[in-house]
């Protein structure tokens, strides 16, 4: 008979282990005739692991019962587990398959139960750690969050949240007890009466995965609202200002009409010339595939700006901000931002694209060197699950542009998805490319459009043109030299997790500097 498990803790308190205790008797059937022993196994069914221990009795027991008449009764003590965990504990006697044989299930509780909370492994993960958040609300153009720090934990991500605005800062404790953190409200945009603050602590057992802790600050308590019989002037002078705006709108309506219609006669011109319609954006997706296809997408960069006049979107230039609302947050509020405008989404297939397209179809893991050594980590698999469900709307598939580089990738590199959106060479299509930037037509009735100096046999008369031909034909050098530069740059599960612990404590420093040093880059190669 298998008794029931206990939970306790073993050693003294600032070394407490959760360990489980088992205690079993012999099973009283009559038919005991020679017990050499019993056999205690230990599954543990969330890792598969296990622990096996073995009783020999020096003495073979001929009876269930012990000289006082009751079963003989065994145990075994402090065996360490591991929160959350599942565990199955079964008993055989020896020689096996004789009159006994007994299991039973444990499932360990998490952290926050009051059994365990206190065992090192826990306080480790912040079981114990009370913030005790408190928010002084009495300036009116910014709000002071103070929290107590926890010992085990360096780094912290203080965030503030509310309709249409967030905002968040990563603070170090520096031995410290306590921090605070200021945030400016927007000065654009009254807040409202809930403000929700988040801390997500990063402790070293859990990491990235600790619990958050928040706190709801009520703000109109520090500064009511208006009082009703003043809502009638300002909806008054509302109106009047969506009037005036609505009436602008319509004198720049007109005037870029009459500018359109003086272009319509015209089939060539530089691209100031047809972007008629406003600055267009567009939001770059890739792989970082090596550092020189990397050096590729830079210089692509730099001429969209330079030649172009386009501006552009690049995780590189962002990764500040993206490192604090994190990946798929960032990227799904870029695909927002697209869908509210005529803006355009650019994705660069490469064999980094292939590769993680088939892993996110049941292939084999893609890690590559520079996503392992990069703060925000692989960017493309994130985007591929929030674009690829939007393809399925018709609506949605003038929003991309799918291109790859001809003499570095091929149309192969291209995810089965985007078969049903044309595909573009580069640079050899730029033209058409850009004219999809634009929402202009190439061809159009009676003439056909062409911009000077985006050919293919014209790009590179320009000084950043010049780059991107250099940075494609150096990476195709490369390849010709190196046939299997691809499969050099996968690296093993195992050096994933240091790569990424590297790249986090480097969050405010490393991520600011590496996306000034590009922001320099590119403002270097435009003023050329």
């Amino acid at each position: 008979m298998l008794m029931p498990v206990e939970i306790t803790q073993l050693g003294e308190k600032r070394y407490l282990q959760p360990v489980i205790s088992v205690k079993w008797s012999a099973f009283a059937d009559g038919s005991v005739t020679r017990l050499k022993g019993t056999e205690v196994h230990i599954l543990d069914e969330t890792s598969n692991q296990s622990l096996c221990v073995t009783y020999l009795f020096h003495n073979k027991l001929g009876n269930t019962r012990n000289p006082n008449g009751q079963m003989w009764t065994f145990s075994l003590d402090n065996v360490v587990v591991e929160p959350r965990s599942s565990y199955l504990v079964s008993v055989n006697n020896l020689p096996m398959g004789l009159n006994f044989k007994n299991e039973k299930k444990i499932s360990i509780p998490g952290c926050e139960d009051p059994k365990i909370q206190e065992a090192r492994v826990c306080v480790e993960n912040g079981s114990l750690w009370d913030p005790h958040m408190v928010v002084d609300g009495n300036k009116t153009e910014m709000i002071v969050l103070t929290f107590d720090t926890g010992p085990f934990s360096e780094h912290y991500l203080v965030s503030i949240h509310y309709p249409g605005f967030q905002s968040g800062h990563y603070v170090s404790m520096e031995n410290r007890t306590s921090l605070n953190v200021t945030f400016e409200l927007n000065k654009l945009q009254l807040p409202p009466c809930e403000i929700i603050f988040k801390i997500q602590p990063f402790f070293k057992q859990c990491k990235n995965d600790c619990k958050r802790h928040t706190l709801s600050f009520d703000y109109c308590f520090y500064y009511p609202r208006l009082p009703s019989y003043r809502w009638p002037l300002i909806i008054m002078t509302s109106l009047g200002l969506v009037i005036c705006g609505f009436l602008a709108w319509l004198l720049l309506r007109a005037s870029q009409t009459a500018s359109e219609e003086s272009l319509s006669t015209t089939s060539k011109g530089e691209p100031e010339d047809i972007l008629v319609k406003g600055k267009k954006k567009v939001f770059i997706v890739y792989s970082s595939d090596h550092p020189l296809y990397m050096n590729i997408v830079l210089k692509l960069c730099v001429f969209l700006l330079a030649k172009c006049g386009t501006e552009v979107v690049l995780d590189l230039l962002d990764s500040t901000r993206l490192s604090m609302v994190g990946s798929l947050q960032w990227l799904d509020w870029q695909r927002q931002q697209i869908d509210r405008t005529s803006d355009k989404i650019l994705i660069l297939c490469s064999r980094g694209v292939r590769a993680k397209w088939s892993a996110m179809c049941g292939g084999e893991p893609v890690i590559l060197k520079e996503d392992a050594q990069s703060p925000v980590g692989d960017m493309l698999t994130p985007a591929l699950s929030i674009m690829v469900p939007h393809l399925v709307h018709s609506a949605s598939l003038q929003k991309y542009i799918v291109a790859y580089f001809e003499n570095v990738s091929s149309k192969d590199d291209v995810p089965s998805p985007f078969n049903i959106i044309v595909k573009y060479k580069l640079m050899k299509h730029f033209e058409e490319v850009f004219f999809r930037i634009l929402d202009v037509e190439k061809q159009e009735p009676g003439r056909v459009n062409h911009i000077e100096g985006l050919a293919e046999d014209e790009y590179f008369h320009c000084s950043s043109g010049r780059a991107l031909r250099d940075a494609i034909e150096k990476f195709h050098a490369y390849q010709l030299d190196h046939p299997y530069w691809f499969e050099e740059e996968l690296i093993k599960d195992e050096l994933v997790d240091e790569c990424s612990f590297q790249a986090f404590t480097r969050a405010e420093t490393a991520e600011c500097h590496h996306s000034e040093f590009i922001r320099t880059q590119l403002s270097a190669l435009i003023n050329e």
